[in-house]
């Protein structure tokens, strides 16, 4: 019997990507280290979640700051923040399908962008195209079966969703919530802890030139994407870091 070939496993022999997945690692296993999140970390979690909306929110054109009321006015940011707050209860939803894991954060994400009467019919519903029904439903197979390490299939995931577009609205927020569920799912980070949404908004421009080139494919396109990913999740460590020694 001939073992299954893993589409993904030949991204880790791509220049940098092997020693960019170590980095990562090694920081967010460093931020799970640290004292404070040994016991506390579901505040610091919070936290963390808190800062990956905003920042996925800015990352969308959407506003970063969260009002004294508590009260979001800005569609794009209450989308991310509906999304944060529900990440955990989709976490067993992502594990056993993660399409459908996909269409409720786009409900989640897109309520405030579609207008009410559209809603029905476009929130969690994917473009009717075969190439993106193709492309959503390779990428579940890949969520259920890759075997490499986690970083790269977390960049994946991310970068599939970003270059796809299976929806009218909201689709960043979605792909970078995906790659939360599939870090947290994948073991790279199961508090959801890190913040790498911080690592990709601090570099902007670099982000969005790195996920044109990842759909654009290409060794070159595809590695620029990884590595790009994995720094931000090393960021995104000392940024959970950061919030584990003001908790202290």
């Amino acid at each position: 019997m001939v073992a299954a070939v893993d589409p993904l496993a030949p991204l880790i022999d791509l220049p940098g990507v092997a020693d960019a997945v170590a980095r990562a690692r090694e920081a967010v296993a460093k931020a799970h280290a640290h004292p404070t999140n040994r016991r506390g970390w579901p505040a610091t979690a919070a936290e963390a979640s808190v800062r990956a909306a905003r920042a996925s929110a800015a990352l969308d054109g959407g506003s970063a700051s969260l009002p004294d009321d508590g009260v979001v006015s800005d569609p794009i940011l209450a989308g991310a923040v509906r999304v944060s707050e529900q990440l955990g209860r989709l976490l067993p939803v992502w594990r056993q399908a993660p399409l459908q894991a996909i269409a409720r954060l786009h409900m989640l994400a897109a309520t405030d962008l579609v207008p009410k009467a559209e809603r029905d019919d476009v929130l969690g519903r994917p473009r009717t195209s075969p190439g993106v029904s193709r492309r959503l439903d390779l990428l579940a197979h890949v969520i259920g079966e890759s075997k490499v390490p986690a970083p790269v299939l977390v960049a994946v995931v991310h970068g599939e969703l970003l270059a796809v577009g299976p929806f009218s609205e909201g689709n960043g927020v979605v792909a970078r919530a995906a790659a939360r569920l599939a870090a947290v799912s994948s073991g790279l980070d199961p508090k959801g802890l890190a913040v790498p949404e911080v690592g990709h908004l601090r570099k902007t421009t670099e982000y969005r030139e790195t996920a044109a080139a990842f759909a654009g494919g290409g060794e070159e396109g595809l590695g620029r994407w990884l590595l790009h990913c994995c720094a931000a999740w090393e960021l995104g460590g000392r940024e959970a870091e950061s919030i584990a020694e003001s908790a202290s």
